[in-house]
């Protein structure tokens, strides 16, 4: 197990769609592990394969107050989502020194195959949600900040830009 860098904004990886995991193996189950390393050193409630330039749909979550409650997802999709609405404050490792507020369906349903390979379906509420949706995005090539309007966006990458120096 290994932290990885992650990929810069505006790395062109970061706007790839994913491609599918035919069946979970133990590269498979490496890279999830370095994953849930990467995140805990962040740290962070979440990681999509993507942000680490590693081109799977492939994602990892822990939104526990205790850690150790991580979910490995392959292939994520969500089958419901609330009507039901929450903000967050939302930001990226791909994209340093920012964050917005993001309004997500408060639960969603997602089906995907867990470590042993099996489908599975599951209810995340919350911050749970958030972070679900948000490593869904990353996977079909999409941030964050794409959920603001066109002027918030463009403060947004103008402000990191200047950090960035």
């Amino acid at each position: 197990m290994s932290v990885r860098p992650f990929v810069a904004w505006p790395d062109k990886r970061l706007r790839t769609v994913a491609q599918p995991v035919a069946e979970i193996t133990d590269a498979t189950r490496a890279i999830w592990a370095d994953m849930v390393e990467t995140m805990e050193a962040m740290p962070g409630l979440g990681l999509a394969a993507v942000q680490i330039g590693v081109l799977q749909r492939l994602a990892v979550v822990d939104c526990s107050q205790e850690r150790g409650q991580v979910v490995l997802l392959a292939n994520p999709e969500v089958l419901h989502a609330s009507g039901k609405m929450r903000d967050h404050e939302e930001a990226s490792p791909n994209l340093p020194g920012v964050s917005a507020t993001i309004t997500r369906p408060r639960a969603v349903t997602v089906r995907f195959l867990n470590s042993e390979g099996l489908e599975q379906e599951r209810d995340f509420v919350g911050v749970w949600a958030t972070s679900v949706q948000h490593q869904i995005d990353h996977l079909n090539g999409r941030m964050y900040f794409d959920h603001l309007s066109k002027m918030k966006r463009d403060m947004l990458l103008r402000k990191a830009k200047k950090l960035q120096g």
